[in-house]
């Protein structure tokens, strides 16, 4: 074993700079490997054990109480398969309640109060991070995450019902089912006149959608069929959870498959190369006792060794960078709270691509390894000094009769001398270029949807009313005569006006967010997925996100609240983003809204006005209006387009080592062959040429195979962003391509072959003659 390591290390002395090649590419797969890893594994792990230490509901259930009593739910319940059940229990919901005073967290629009005579029932076990439980009538307990640490509690806060009965805030507390806004006694909750009874069951069996449908439904089995109006699941909880890291996991997996496949045909290249061209060395190491299997391993030892300080280099970054990117995937979810402490790379993740990545190197090694097992002793000793003739010899002569350069004539046919190691090198131009092409268009869709979510391209300007209730002077005008006035600024093209209001829809127990607007709605409307825009009363657009948790289609009809009483609305379309349901009746809904007037107008201004000097005008003119240019809020986009970037140019440059490492062994295999022809007058420039020239042809051909391809890549990582992150994405998005984009991509991988070429064609043309004809 000695003798091998001995060959081995003597070898890879021979070849430093591929070695290093070796490492650096197995170290950027294992890095990428660790962070698409790691956050596959954030939401599931963290959040299963955060829900279960906290006894979280795998479903929260209202009940109508006018149709079903509290003993019936709880006998209905003791069935098999309920693990632990809590409530019934009374709840109320309080419209738009006012505050008092200093202003207590978790209020504002419409809340769920549900009477609970303690905070630790077997199910949705509720952690206080301040005050205490309330014990009498007159007192509330508030949700308040648990990511905001300990809330401070003062006299003044107080909540105010819509009938005037004031509650005095007497703690905060974190429910990881998030099962309501606040808490009171049983007696309280019923002088609130509750039209609901609220139930929270824990199931043996949670795991899928279909098994708590089963679950429920053998719960409730007996009740009144229209006694249950809406049920929340956990799986929805978690689902909102993994938007943040199914925002990074599409791409990233695609890079790292990209980066492995890379890796190997790498490897592959750089062991054949080193067996062709280390015959004579072969033949050296069986003439001296080697065995077959010996040599076989002096091969799979020469790339091993960097592939294991690769993986563990890669392992160290990608365990860096994988815990960032965790953090950042979840920065601003609502209840990352249940998460983002415990949310990391898993220690699993890190053996695996130790063990993994250095076995995937030795597999791909094998084969040339094989080969060099199988050469006899004489013909690899004899092989080294004969001159090789053929198929490639062939088409240099075919090529030397055309008019091209005698350097490109040359250059051109050194592929077809080595078939293989060019089909390999083709095959890494190719994903450099269709790296560089998805992340082009990966990142041309991010800047698309920025775009489309703020609707720059319609809305220039944002004019917002102050709320006085901050200590700001609110606005003189009513809503009215704030749409004359923007109108009668010069480069005024459209206006509409928004006010955001929650309410709640028939069957279910959330809090829906409504945008109120009004004005030039169809002119300044987003793009829509599917659908129509609102063209009449009783019509609404939802958003993605409410489209799929509420399984709802176009023509369905949904039954809102509003200040006129439950109505139904009909769905027309669906946005990608923006409130749960935009609604165009005005006065039906700004009623529910807490200052029951516009909250902001948005401004389209006609072409070449000046969009800051507009807003300045705008904002004077009424002393409660707070006017700026709408820019897009891109912080996300940013990230993305960063890690889609660093991405990129990594693989770019180990697809540009892989071609480093072809024009090396070529190079090297040919010293004898440039040494002749620079003895008969070829010039630095024309070696230089001749070496660029050999993969320049295979990177056009790559670059010709590869812009497809990344298009395709982008066509299909795009839609599945979308979908991890629960939001259906336009069409618009994909169309993000230019004939003079895609005709410069595919040019790139002339220019990727290249750039690899570069260094080793001028060190071959920096060699003396004297040094490499000595020996001859």
């Amino acid at each position: 074993m000695s003798a091998v390591w001995r060959a081995s290390r003597a070898a890879v002395n021979r070849r430093r700079f591929q070695t290093f090649v070796l490492g650096v590419v197995v170290m950027v797969s294992s890095a990428m490997a660790i962070a698409t890893l790691g956050l596959l594994a954030a939401v599931s792990g963290p959040f299963d054990r955060a829900y279960d230490a906290a006894n979280g509901a795998h479903v929260v259930a209202e009940f109508d109480s006018s149709k079903v009593t509290a003993a019936q739910i709880d006998r209905a319940a003791k069935v098999p398969g309920v693990e632990a059940v809590a409530g019934p229990y009374p709840m109320a919901v309080l419209h738009s309640p006012a505050e008092t005073g200093d202003h207590p967290i978790g209020m504002s629009g419409s809340f769920t109060v549900v009477g609970r005579d303690r905070p630790d029932t077997p199910v949705d076990t509720l952690e206080l991070s301040a005050g205490r439980w309330p014990s009498r009538p007159g007192e509330i307990v508030l949700n308040a995450p648990a990511s905001l640490g300990r809330t401070e509690i003062r006299s003044e806060h107080q909540v105010v019902t819509p009938d005037g009965v004031r509650l005095e805030v007497v703690g905060y507390a974190a429910s990881a089912s998030r099962s309501a806004g606040g808490w009171v006694t049983p007696d309280q909750a019923r002088a609130l006149n509750p039209a609901s009874f609220q139930m929270m069951y824990r199931f043996d069996d949670a795991g899928s959608d279909s098994a708590l449908k089963a679950a429920t439904a053998a719960a409730t089995e007996g009740l009144p069929s229209d006694a249950l109006t809406g049920t929340g699941s956990y799986l929805a909880l978690k689902a909102e959870l993994a938007k943040g890291p199914n925002t990074y996991v599409p791409f990233l997996t695609v890079f790292g498959v990209l980066g492995l496949i890379v890796s190997v045909l790498i490897v592959g290249n750089v062991v054949s190369g080193a067996v062709v061209s280390g015959f004579r060395h072969i033949g050296v190491l069986k003439a001296l006792g080697f065995t077959p299997n010996q040599v076989t391993a002096v091969y799979l030892v020469m790339v091993t060794v960097p592939a294991v300080i690769g993986s563990v280099l890669g392992s160290i970054v990608g365990g860096l960078v994988g815990r960032k990117l965790v953090h950042q995937a979840f920065f601003g979810i609502f209840g990352n709270d249940l998460v983002i402490d415990r949310a990391t790379v898993p220690t699993w993740v890190h053996p695996v691509v130790l063990i993994g990545m250095p076995v995937l190197v030795a597999v791909s090694a094998l084969v040339p390894a094989l080969r060099a097992r199988r050469l006899p002793a004489a013909v690899a000793i004899g092989a080294g000094g004969v001159q090789r003739t053929g198929r490639g010899l062939a088409v240099q002569r075919r090529l030397g009769g055309s008019r091209l350069p005698r350097p490109v004539s040359l250059g051109l046919g050194w592929p077809f001398t080595r078939p293989g190691r060019a089909a390999l090198t083709l095959s890494t131009v190719v994903l450099g270029v269709m790296t560089v092409t998805m992340a082009l268009g990966i990142s041309a869709s991010v800047v698309e949807f920025g775009e489309l979510r703020d609707r720059t391209d319609r809305v220039q300007v944002r004019v917002d009313l102050n709320n006085p209730k901050w200590n700001q002077p609110g606005p003189t005008h009513s809503d009215d005569q704030l749409f004359a006035l923007l109108r009668a600024l010069p480069g005024t093209a459209h206006v509409s006006a928004l006010s955001v209001a929650e309410t709640r829809m028939a069957g279910s127990p959330d809090i829906v967010r409504v945008g109120v607007e009004s004005g030039d709605t169809a002119e300044l409307h987003p793009d829509l997925v599917r659908g129509r825009w609102i063209e009449g009363p009783n019509e609404v657009v939802v958003s993605s996100e409410f489209w799929h948790r509420h399984k709802v289609s176009l023509g369905d009809t949904i039954t809102l609240d509003t200040s006129d009483g439950p109505q139904p609305q009909k769905v027309v379309g669906e946005t990608t983003e923006g409130w749960d349901v935009t609604t165009l009746d005005w006065n039906r809904f700004v009623g529910l809204s807490p200052v029951q007037r516009a909250q902001s107008f948005s401004v389209q201004l006609t072409k070449g006005t000046d969009a800051q000097a507009y807003a300045t005008a705008a904002a004077g003119t009424d002393p409660g209006l707070n006017a700026s240019v709408n820019g897009a809020s891109d912080t996300v986009e940013k990230v993305v387009i960063s890690v889609v970037s660093t991405l990129t140019l990594m693989l770019v440059v180990v697809s540009g080592l892989g071609v480093f490492n072809t024009v090396l062994l070529n190079t090297r295999e040919r010293r004898k062959d440039l040494g002749m022809l620079k003895s008969i007058g070829m010039t630095p420039r024309q070696v230089i040429a001749m070496t660029v020239s050999s993969v320049a042809a295979l990177g056009a051909v790559g670059g010709i195979i590869g812009a497809p391809l990344g298009m395709l890549a982008h066509r299909i990582v795009v839609p599945l962003t979308g979908r991890g992150t629960g939001l259906d994405l336009p069409d618009s998005l994909l169309r993000v391509w230019s004939w003079p984009t895609v005709v410069l991509l595919a040019l790139s991988g002339s220019v990727i072959a290249a750039l690899g070429a570069y260094l080793p064609s001028r060190g071959a043309a920096r060699a003396p003659v004297a040094e490499v004809l000595r020996t001859e």
